[in-house]
């Protein structure tokens, strides 16, 4: 990659970093201005433009980066169950540490239902399927079971996961702490269940 290619990575890098530190409780992806992501990135209003097409095309990239950011983060926390022992207790440590260092990555994904356009609505309807279907393949693998039954048991993981953290995301440490040991319980209770019906249909399981 050559020096001007280099700049314009670090600058389209600096507006998407920016986008992303500018939301907030009060600010949500529709309430963002160009001008203050392009101020807070160090570019004038007009370069913005060499590197997105407007707002919304920053949106979808948005979408996308904190959608591979927290999946990767997942990976890495599967990974580190090995060592650590509990695969609900070290995920759940994962997704809040991530909410907690990542605010604005995880503001973009709860933002399904508010007043964007259809095409990021869909976009993160992806991301969440994409969560489902990674979660889905590991439940199977694990516990030996056909996919349909571990795509039903990840979905309900999943959007149980999605609505803590739009819960804990404005609350102080010790507060998501109490929500998070309460995730647990019942991320616990759904695997418990799953589990339970398994042996049910597949009594020779």
């Amino acid at each position: 990659m050559g020096i001007r290619a280099q700049q314009k990575e670090k600058t389209r890098r600096a507006i998407i970093q920016a986008a992303f530190e500018q939301l907030s409780a009060q600010k949500s992806f529709t309430q963002l201005s160009l001008r203050e992501v392009s101020r807070q990135a160090g570019i004038a209003p007009t370069s913005f433009y060499r590197h997105f097409k407007d707002l919304d095309e920053l949106g979808l990239t948005l979408v996308d980066e904190a959608g591979v950011m927290l999946r990767q983060l997942m990976r890495q926390a599967r990974k580190r169950i090995a060592s650590q022992g509990s695969v609900i207790t070290t995920s759940v440590q994962t997704f809040v540490e991530f909410l907690q260092t990542n605010e604005g990555a995880f503001r973009i994904l709860l933002q399904a239902n508010s007043g964007t356009s259809e095409e990021f609505r869909a976009a993160i309807s992806r991301e969440v399927d994409h969560f489902i279907a990674e979660l889905a393949d590991y439940i199977s693998k694990s516990q030996n079971c056909e996919h349909v039954f571990a795509i039903t048991q990840a979905d309900a993981m999943v959007k149980l996961v999605f609505h803590a953290g739009a819960e804990v995301i404005d609350m102080s440490i010790s507060q998501q702490q109490a929500v998070a040991e309460r995730l647990v319980a019942q991320l616990r209770l759904i695997v418990s269940g799953a589990k339970h019906e398994l042996k049910r249909l597949n009594p020779h399981h």
